[in-house]
Parts: structure tokens; sequence; C-alpha cells
């Protein structure tokens, strides 16, 4: 037996209930990892209010690193003991001490990424791959809005738009996450609490605005990203941490210059395993190279995760926060 985190019903953080349950044993292209580490991600508290609807009971959790302890009869390309970690395309469930899942979604870790630095970026880090290489491919010298700097997508989109030349504007919530997020690359911040977000990029780009938005905030800042856009900007909408967006007229993309907006998915980036594949590789080239890394912020039990939900929701974490079982 082993512990797991399930939500038997939609609610707040005291719906994380931890149970005993068997993981099973792994079948054909099936492997039985046991997490080292586990990522906390938004997404999870979407999943457990609806917002993403997933059938009860579940277990939350999008990413996680671990140990291979037993691969089915037909997986001859990983052996035990292993180091492994995996992202969000495929089922949910990372919120446990061990679990059965797909060969196919586990990626081998190279001796210089550590279990807990996968756990912090494997769905952080391939979010942002898609975002700024494939979504808006950013240009070196392309002025860049980032709402949520400091979080832990923003601290590594910092880092990655910085490496590819971008003149990076972040919104964060206080002096002290300025600093974090300038810290890993951020050019200029904007106290979104007591500044104006579009005038604020007019200033910093002498009236230009800025060819990308990427924008997780959601309710609250989404008309202040489509304000701080240049002439057929992109505003992309990937996250909802102030609540969901109201539906808009295309012709609000007129009024503002002739906009582009999108609402991504990871899982529409990677489809195909050759897609997937293509993207962790930029993510691991990026790590190994000195690029990119994860600011863990937080390290908290799994078995205190309601705790570190409400946290999350509070707006009171930097980085990533790793959950770690046992």
């Amino acid at each position: 037996m082993s512990g797991a985190i399930v939500v038997s019903q939609l609610g707040g953080p005291e719906v994380l209930e931890w149970v005993d349950q068997d993981p099973g044993t792994p079948g054909p292209g099936e492997v039985r990892i046991r997490h080292t580490a586990i990522g906390l991600n938004f997404i999870d508290v979407y999943h457990r209010t609806g917002l993403y609807p997933v059938e009860l009971p579940f277990t939350p959790g999008s990413e996680g690193a671990g140990v291979v302890e037993a691969v089915g009869d037909d997986v001859d390309d990983l052996q035990v003991g292993a180091r492994v970690a995996y992202t969000s395309n495929g089922p949910i469930g990372s919120y446990c001490e061990v679990r059965v899942m797909p060969r196919g979604r586990l990626f081998e870790l190279p001796d210089e990424i550590s279990e807990e630095t996968a756990a912090a970026m494997m769905l952080k880090g391939c979010t942002v791959e898609y975002l700024v290489r494939r979504t808006y491919a950013v240009q070196a010298g392309d002025n860049v809005l980032l709402t949520a700097a400091a979080g832990g997508v923003g601290l590594i989109a910092c880092q990655w738009l910085n490496a590819l030349g971008a003149n990076v504007i972040g919104t964060v919530g206080s002096p002290e996450k300025g600093e974090l997020a300038k810290a890993n690359g951020c050019n200029h911040v904007i106290l979104y609490r007591e500044e104006n977000i579009s005038e604020r990029v007019a200033e910093i780009t002498d009236g230009e605005g800025c060819r990308v938005a990427y924008d997780s905030v959601g309710a609250s800042t989404f008309e202040a990203s489509l304000k701080s856009l240049s002439r057929r900007g992109m505003l992309v909408t990937f996250g909802n941490a102030s609540g969901p967006v109201e539906p808009i007229s295309p012709l609000v993309l007129a009024k503002h210059r002739s906009l582009f907006l999108t609402r991504p998915r990871l899982g529409d980036y990677y489809t195909t395993p050759e897609e997937t594949a293509d993207g962790i590789r930029a993510l691991f080239d990026m790590v190994l190279h000195g690029k990119v890394g994860p600011h863990i912020g937080a390290r908290c039990s799994l078995h205190d995760v309601a705790a570190a939900h409400r946290a999350l929701e509070a707006r009171e974490t930097v980085g990533s926060t790793v959950l770690v079982p046992g």
C-alpha cells in the first residue's frame, strides 16, 4: 500500500484527502514509479474546484519525478532504478507516493538534473517552451509583457525570454517579487497593484507597445494586456488565476489595432511523441546550458498539500512549490 491524495467532491483545499491505496502492477507498456518530488501548479486548483472538469473521484497533480520501481514485460528501454520525470501530457494523478503510468509519458533525466528540479519545472518549463518558441516565436529585441513574472512559470519565462534577447516587462504584486523577477532576467517590473499596466508599458516602450503579452492571470489583467500590445500584436492568455476571461467580440481586436488572440493548451502543442520529445529536448538543453532553472520557493509535505493550495490561491508563493512524498 502507498499514500495518495484523492478528491471525492469539488470544493476548497479541505477536499484534498489522504488515502491508502494499492498502486498496482505495471502491465504491457507501463512503468511503476516511486515519486521523490511532485510539482504544484494552478491547474491543480482548477481541477479541484471544477473549473476544468474531471470525473470524480480523482487524484490531482500534473507533474512529478521519481525512480522506476518496476516495468511491464514489453518495456525494454527503461531499467529499474532509472530516474524519470513527466509533464501533464496525459492523465493527471501525481499527488501520490507511487503510481503506474504509460512508458511513453516518462523521460529519463540527465545526471545533471535532479528529481526535485525536474518536478519543479516539467509542466512549467514545457509551458514556457511552447509559448515562446511555438505560440509566438519571440525574437531578439521584441518587447514582451509577462504577467505574474515571479510565479513558477513566470520566473522560467523571464530566464528563457532574456536568453532570447527580448525586452521583458513583468507584472508583480510586490517590490520583493519584482526584485526576484529582475534577478531572473526581467528587464522592467510593473507593480500592478500600484501602477497602470498599459500606461507603464507605453512609457517603457516609448509608445510602441509589446509584440506579445503572455497572460496567466486572466480576468483582472486581460484588458490591460490588450491595451499594452503594439499594432498586430498577439495576446496569449494561458491561465485564469484571477478568474476566467469574459467572452469578447472580435471587433475588440480590431479596435486595439488588429490584434491576435489565442488561448493555447499544452496538450495541443505536445500532441505527438515527436512534438513532445522536441519540446522536452529544448527545455533540457536550456537547463543544461545554464540558461533556465526553476526557483524553488517552498517545499511542502504531500500530507500538507491543502496548505500549499491555500498559499497558491492567495498568491503568497514565489517560483515553484515542490511537494515531498512520505
